[in-house]
């Protein structure tokens, strides 16, 4: 029974957590990491296995990554940037016919997910507030422009003023005008949901993002606040989504308004600090998909745990530049 997860890159808490709990009820299973240079990659150093694969707009990506995948006993997916979720969900069918399940939410939820547009749709259709768009012809300052697509906070920005505005703002139409939300008057989250085989969620843990590098969380903590019951309500089911998905709310300091940001359907960057809280979701997928069995619902974690990152090093010995 081994485990393959994909773009490893630096994820070397998400593989050491995905070991951990393998070995739990596999001492035989290998958690397999690939990545498109395996030795400039932290998390493919400390995996049993690691393997290169090609870039995703490669044409022969999939039919690598799947024979990959039967010659290594790979019997799980794992996937850890955007861009792949689509590719995996749109062939998810020719590796569940080898006996291989990718956790991998629908092409219908992971393209809501992949455009902002379809994401305030969605949110609307929930019963979540969102940030309002503006005309690019009719707008009110400050406010935040964003791509409709992308992520990690690429081409993101705040336009105080007028002379703030680039020609290219109202060029590009993949840019969109939206409400500011003021980070002195909104705290930041973004949380972890599991969502089990059925799609209904199953744990909500809210991180406070204290301080972010590169669109990654670097300071964070965990908070039993509102967002819990609120996502519960108006979250408790949705279609197509399975495994963890990470989810982005501002909330107002004083009135606790809640508005939806985002939704990324796979783990997100700080997820490790919601594992170390005690929400074991590489486990529940084990359990899931691997022994068949149910998740119950889940509240017991660890609020108020902060987390402080700091940088680390990997050692490779007798390193040669290819």
């Amino acid at each position: 029974m081994n485990i393959l997860i994909t773009s490893a890159g630096r994820r070397v808490s998400l593989v050491k957590a995905f070991q951990n709990e393998l070995n739990f009820f596999f001492p035989e299973g290998q958690i397999i990491a690939v990545d498109f240079n395996t030795s400039l990659s932290a998390a493919c150093q400390i995996s049993e296995k690691s393997f290169e694969l090609p870039l995703l707009d490669d044409s022969s990506y999939i039919e690598k990554l799947l024979e990959l995948c039967i010659v290594n006993q790979v019997k799980l997916i794992i996937p850890t940037i955007d861009p792949e979720l689509y590719v995996l969900s749109k062939n998810r069918e020719v590796f569940l016919k080898n006996g291989i399940i990718p956790i991998v939410s629908s092409k219908t939820l992971i393209d809501i997910c992949g455009n902002k547009r379809k994401t305030h749709d969605f949110f609307y259709d929930k019963g979540i507030d969102f940030a309002k768009e503006f005309s690019k012809n009719n707008y009110s300052l400050p406010l935040y422009i964003k791509p409709v697509s992308g992520s990690r906070s690429s081409k993101n920005y705040i336009v105080e003023h007028q002379n703030d505005f680039k020609p290219c703002h109202f060029e590009n139409e993949n840019l969109i005008f939206l409400e500011y939300l003021d980070h002195n008057q909104y705290d930041e989250f973004t949380c972890d949901l599991y969502y089990d085989r059925n799609h209904f969620l199953k744990c909500v843990v809210p991180r406070k993002r204290i301080e972010v590098r590169d669109g990654e969380v670097s300071k964070g903590v965990t908070r039993k606040n509102d967002l819990v019951e609120y996502i519960t309500d108006h979250l408790n089911y949705i279609e197509g989504a399975i495994g963890c998905l990470c989810a982005q709310f501002f909330k107002h300091k004083n009135t606790n308004q809640i508005y939806g940001i985002e939704i990324n359907a796979r783990f997100g960057g700080g997820y490790p600090l919601t594992y170390f809280a005690g929400a074991n979701y590489p486990r529940w997928i084990i359990q899931e998909y691997l022994l068949n069995q149910n998740i119950s619902k889940f509240n017991d974690w660890k609020g108020d745990l902060l987390m402080l990152r700091y940088d680390n090093e990997i050692l490779v010995h007798d390193y040669k530049e290819a």
